[in-house]
């Protein structure tokens, strides 16, 4: 996996940046940008998952799968026990990551955990999406993304990301189309108890108030959780309020 490194290591744990399904790692431009002026010395490393930017395509995306490549990954970049911070796909894979490796923390920007109606959507647009006007799909819950929320610099790069190829929409979005719900649920489940077994920190970081029942299953499964919303940037907080989000990643 490509990454881009910053900083320099010290007595903190490195921070490991996971982007959401069609971006890259600069993505969080805006983000280090900020940490640059308040904590330059941060270690930050920055990496493209798989079929992303300069990574490599895989033949299939399931979380296990690619949270294995990203350890393969954070330890030849000589990290360990990372803070592990995803946006949106990259929210759930943190998540699966720090399960089942070494990590000291999560930061999981706007990625809920459980998959509610979004399961239900792209199996009503299953055939859409292996056709080849997929890219309406795509384009369907970007509209809905809150982008024009944005300032305009943060608008142009999420825009410029493009329409992602369809077998990496199908592949990362295998697992939610094919698997049952109940199933799911008792994955994610799983791993929130496996991070408060591990005693592992974790900060969710919604752009909108959370649904009530995500709320409360988030705090039974973990009850030492911290929720910050950070409004005004729908499903891009990070990009809306990038030095709020570089003092948490600062620590």
């Amino acid at each position: 996996m490509y990454f881009d490194s910053y900083g320099k290591d010290d007595e903190r744990p490195a921070v490991v940046l996971l982007h959401g399904l069609s971006f890259d790692r600069r993505q969080w431009e805006p983000v280090l940008d900020e940490l640059a002026i308040i904590d330059p010395d941060r270690r930050v490393v920055a990496f493209d998952l798989p079929g992303h930017g300069k990574s490599p395509a895989r033949d299939s995306y399931q979380l296990d799968e690619v949270a294995a490549v990203v350890h393969q990954a954070v330890t030849a970049a000589g990290l360990d026990a990372p803070i592990v911070a995803g946006h949106s796909l990259g929210g759930a894979l943190a998540t699966v990551y720090a399960a089942r490796y070494p990590a000291r923390g999560v930061i999981n920007i706007d990625q809920p955990l459980l998959v509610g109606g979004f399961r239900d959507v792209l199996r009503g647009a299953a055939s859409v999406l292996r056709s080849p006007g997929y890219g309406q799909v795509w384009d369907g819950m970007l509209a809905g993304m809150g982008i024009e929320r944005l300032p305009v610099d943060a608008q142009e790069l999420v825009r410029a990301a493009g329409t992602p190829p369809q077998e990496l929409l199908l592949g990362y979005w295998d697992e939610i189309m094919t698997m049952s719900a109940e199933e799911f649920t008792r994955r994610r489940t799983h791993d929130m108890a496996t991070l408060r077994m591990k005693g592992i920190a974790y900060h969710y970081v919604g752009g909108n108030d959370l649904e009530p029942r995500y709320r409360n299953w988030l705090k039974w499964v973990l009850p030492e959780v911290t929720v910050t919303v950070l409004p005004g940037g729908g499903h891009f907080p990070h990009l809306a309020h990038p030095a709020e989000l570089a003092k948490i990643l600062a620590g």
